[in-house]
């Protein structure tokens, strides 16, 4: 999807989001999820925003994720608790994508349904690598980001009072 069709799917993101963000270790509350629907509605207006949605055959929402290329003006690279070597935090629009959020639903988990959300988030891109912060008490999603490819390069704190996460790249070639 692009922007305007991730907007229009706004509230089964929403649903996904909720609920997978809810659970230990991010026990996020509503408003931590309204503040990240503001973001989204933001985000979603970027002519490069993509974004993709898993839903049962009945139409109920299973799993998302989305992300945009990271503009020559990111603040990403200034959130690392540790600074990395200006090559790495060189962007440019086009050479890395971030990816914002992934999460699938519990009863849907460990059926590959994150892992065909990624691959066809990545179909059509042209970035180098791809950047994404995971809370490192996710185990899951640590472990399965680690079986994709991604390699750990620093950690951040994502937003003010965040806890610590983990700051993992992909290289795509």
């Amino acid at each position: 999807m692009d922007g305007p069709a991730a907007a229009q799917a706004e509230d089964a993101f929403r649903l996904v989001y909720a609920e997978a963000f809810a659970e230990p270790p991010y026990n996020e509350t509503a408003d931590d999820v309204a503040a990240t629907f503001r973001r989204f509605r933001s985000q979603a207006r970027k002519a490069t925003f993509r974004a993709t949605l898993a839903r049962t055959e009945d139409g109920e929402p299973v799993g998302m994720a989305y992300g945009y290329p990271l503009g020559p003006n990111t603040r990403w690279w200034d959130q690392l608790t540790e600074p990395v070597p200006d090559d790495m935090r060189r962007e440019d629009g086009r050479r890395t994508f971030g990816l914002m959020e992934l999460a699938v639903r519990g009863p849907w988990r460990g059926q590959g349904i994150a892992r065909r959300l990624h691959k066809t988030l990545l179909e059509g891109i042209e970035a180098e690598r791809m950047l994404l912060n995971v809370h490192p008490d996710s185990k899951a999603a640590s472990a399965a980001y680690r079986g994709w490819g991604y390699r750990k390069v620093g950690e951040a704190r994502p937003w003010e009072g965040a806890d610590l996460h983990d700051v993992m790249l992909l290289d795509l070639h």
